[in-house]
């Protein structure tokens, strides 16, 4: 792989669900002349918009997006795969002279671009082949038993039936002998690839919980339960990582009759809620943010600015 100048400079836009990256970042990137790379594991499947809360179709033709709709709901897809394709925006914007604003709640896609990824961690074939006939033999789900006793963290995060990446964990472990979360800590991340500059945006708590609950509620009325409903028209089964996701498994719960609408929205809420708390945990270890509130944009583009010269 090409690696990016050391020059590369990239502005980088984070912060939690609600906390309204979006428009702040259009407001800037327009600006700067700039495009924006999203970075979000949600926003990366097609069809999936109103439980997403895509960028409009306005606000994409006011400033360039990629990293949008780019794989169907039943592909596989993950940081490595993230931090390959969004590594070649980068360099093909830069080439046109553009800025490039990096904008996401998905702190391991955004860690994973700007260090990278291991490209060849450790491997054994025989393992691979043993491990992939169990799979086979016993179904993915003894697989995901042996992952959650060895590495609970990478278990939570790795779905019961994405096989590739269940299989790739369990080999590490076998190879290694440390879980494959252990192993990204130690030897995962390079030296970082590009200069950044990263601005998260931020409210009081209780700010921001209110805007979630909010923004629960105009999804609701923009036909987030008939997306979910087409999705699982389409054949996007429930069992799916994509339909598993934040949204999608409460609504598909009420399509299959498994819960009422009104309970599925108060628990949506609730995770919306709990989820924007691990975001603002994981951003907020970051000493490399700079925090400011959505209407500091003034003060935003005056760091710009300082940056980029």
């Amino acid at each position: 792989m090409v690696q990016p100048s050391p020059k590369y400079k990239l502005i980088v836009v984070c912060g939690p669900t609600g906390s309204g990256k979006t428009g702040f970042a259009i407001k800037l990137a327009r600006q700067f002349n700039a495009e924006i790379i999203g970075a979000d594991s949600m926003q990366i499947y097609r069809h999936m918009d109103i439980g997403t809360a895509k960028p409009t179709s306005a606000e994409r033709a006011a400033v360039p997006h990629h990293m949008i709709d780019i794989v169907d709901p039943n592909e596989d897809f993950d940081a490595a795969a993230y931090a390959d394709m969004a590594g070649g925006v980068v360099r093909q914007a830069m080439a046109r002279g553009r800025i490039v604003f990096v904008v996401g709640g998905t702190g391991f896609y955004i860690k994973a671009l700007i260090h990278g990824l291991f490209e060849k961690g450790p491997s054994d074939p025989a393992v691979c082949r043993r491990l992939k006939q169990q799979a086979e033999s016993e179904g993915t789900a003894a697989l995901a038993r042996r992952l959650r006793e060895i590495d609970p963290l990478a278990a939570e995060r790795i779905h019961s039936n994405d096989t590739y990446r269940l299989i790739r964990a369990l080999e590490v472990f076998e190879v290694t002998g440390e879980s494959i979360t252990v192993f990204h800590q130690r030897h995962g991340f390079r030296e970082q690839r590009y200069n950044t500059l990263e601005l998260g945006l931020g409210w009081p708590r209780p700010v921001l919980y209110d805007r979630i609950n909010r923004r629960v509620d105009l999804m609701m009325a923009q036909g987030f339960l008939d997306e979910v409903r087409q999705l699982m028209a389409r054949g996007y089964g429930s069992e799916l990582r994509s339909m598993q996701s934040l949204g999608y498994r409460h609504l598909s719960a009420v399509v299959g009759g498994d819960t009422s609408l009104a309970e599925a929205v108060t628990m949506l809420k609730r995770d919306h809620r709990r989820y924007a708390k691990r975001q603002l945990t994981w951003f907020g270890a970051r000493q490399s943010v700079h925090w400011l509130t959505p209407n500091q944009t003034a003060p935003a583009a005056d760091r710009i600015r300082a940056f980029l010269s």
